[in-house]
């Protein structure tokens, strides 16, 4: 069969040009031969339907002149390959390669960010403790806690912490075994483990094999009871090595939606420190730092207005240094107060035009829901889901306080934090999600 179907490429080669003849002859792959047929799979539909339009009849011409008379010509699409997907837990990788530095084995499945060292985080009366508690962790000065839980809404700086104790500890000894890993990518890899008979060496990976265990988004654990018996199992297993462990988070395990009670005190059995939002001396040092950076000078003047208005979180500080940079490339145009005001426009919202009130009022009238039912228990899907964009919205709208969301349905601060990050882990994935917000954000920008 391949001497045949050889025969036939070589005779259409000459007639085609070389890109053509790769593009749609070369993928063609043989796949029976009978006497009134030969069968030839395309990678796809349209690799088909332009070969059979445009090839099949010199090809089935050349069959008859080489003796295969009345030989059919018969296109099949090639089924794809099953691939089995396996977690990056199975698969070899190697920590971050520090410079100078020879790592010998290979250490955790995820490479840290080069960004975030200890050097590069900006310290202030909202995170010292943190910042401290987490480099006397990293270090091998007498700290005698070995299990530290970071606590802070979403860019404050809990992520930036973990990488820089686990770079830390890497620069010490690059022979240390550390591994970041996220809850949801703990959950999926232990759900892998299990469907193919892996859980023993799942469980020797976080149990035996692990001198650093950095663990994110702890909060994702919310009701998956199996994940949260084996993660207090792997964590027992640590602490009783003296293992240092890092959890990071954007609620207590109290306030975790079905949370065990047994992983829950093993959770804050260590040292507990909260990230809270930057004040105004932290934000201009942060402002300080981040334009030095991007190489761009700010006046005092500049400075002190981010600082005013910039108040929500650390990523919306580099987002506005990152936007007047580039606005200030591209046109070419010189930082001064008015370029800077033209920025903080597009990331700061007026609290005078906006209310929780219209907000609520925006998402019942779209979503045809009584606004009773947002300050109800229903944990109904249809009730649920715009409860969830409505604290979404309002969080990245309006100057209002988590407590002030949360009195408006009737929810505490907890909760508001949990129902806003359903919705901005959603936006990555659902595309549905992702057209509620954009209408609704355009709705929302029109009344500004």
């Amino acid at each position: 069969m391949s001497l045949i179907w050889q025969e036939v490429k070589n005779h259409i080669r000459d007639k085609l040009s070389e890109n053509s003849f790769s593009l749609w002859i070369k993928p063609l792959t043989p796949l029976e031969e009978r006497d009134d047929c030969l069968v030839l799979g395309c990678p796809n539909k349209f690799s088909l339907n332009w070969v059979t339009e445009n090839y099949k009849g010199e090809m089935e011409k050349r069959l008859n002149d080489i003796g295969k008379n009345r030989c059919k010509l018969i296109l099949k699409v090639l089924a794809p390959e099953k691939k089995e997907t396996v977690p990056e837990l199975f698969k070899p990788s190697k920590q971050l390669s520090l410079p100078n530095i020879s790592v010998g084995r290979i250490n955790g499945r995820r490479r840290f960010n080069r960004d975030f060292t200890f050097d590069r985080f900006v310290v202030g009366k909202c995170n010292e403790f943190a910042y401290s508690a987490s480099k006397a962790l990293a270090s091998n000065s007498g700290w005698k806690y070995d299990s530290l839980f970071l606590l802070s809404n979403t860019g404050l700086g809990k992520s930036h912490l973990s990488h820089a104790v686990g770079q830390a500890i890497l620069e010490e000894n690059p022979d240390t075994r550390a591994y970041y890993i996220t809850a949801e990518d703990f959950v999926n890899e232990m759900i892998f483990a299990l469907k193919n008979k892996r859980i023993d060496e799942f469980k020797d990976k976080y149990r035996r094999s692990c001198d650093v265990l950095l663990l994110e988004e702890v909060h994702f654990l919310s009701g998956k009871e199996k994940t949260q018996a084996e993660l207090g199992y792997t964590l027992d297993a640590l602490v009783n090595d003296k293992k240092k462990i890092i959890f990071t988070s954007s609620l207590l395990p109290k306030d975790m939606p079905n949370m065990t009670n047994e992983l829950s005190s093993r959770l804050v059995s260590g040292v507990i420190s909260t990230l809270e939002k930057p004040d105004y001396e932290t934000r201009v040092k942060i402002i300080e730092k981040k334009s030095s950076e991007n190489k761009i000078r700010l006046s005092e003047d500049i400075i002190h207005l981010f600082a005013r208005h910039l108040t929500r979180d650390i990523r919306q500080i580099e987002s506005t240094i990152r936007c007047l940079r580039a606005k200030s490339e591209l046109m070419n145009a010189h930082i001064d107060m008015s370029l800077a005001k033209e920025v903080i426009d597009c990331q700061v919202s007026d609290p005078q035009n906006l209310s929780l009130e219209g907000i609520k009022k925006m998402i019942c009238s779209y979503f045809k829901v009584d606004p009773a039912m947002l300050q109800s228990k229903s944990r109904k899907k249809i009730h649920a889901y715009p409860r969830n964009l409505f604290v979404y919205l309002c969080r990245n709208f309006t100057e209002a306080t988590l407590e002030d969301i949360g009195k408006s349905i009737n929810r505490n601060h907890s909760t508001i934090i949990y129902s806003s990050e359903i919705i901005e882990k959603k936006i990555k994935t659902d595309n549905t999600v992702k057209k509620h917000i954009n209408f609704l954000t355009e709705k929302i920008k029109d009344v500004m």
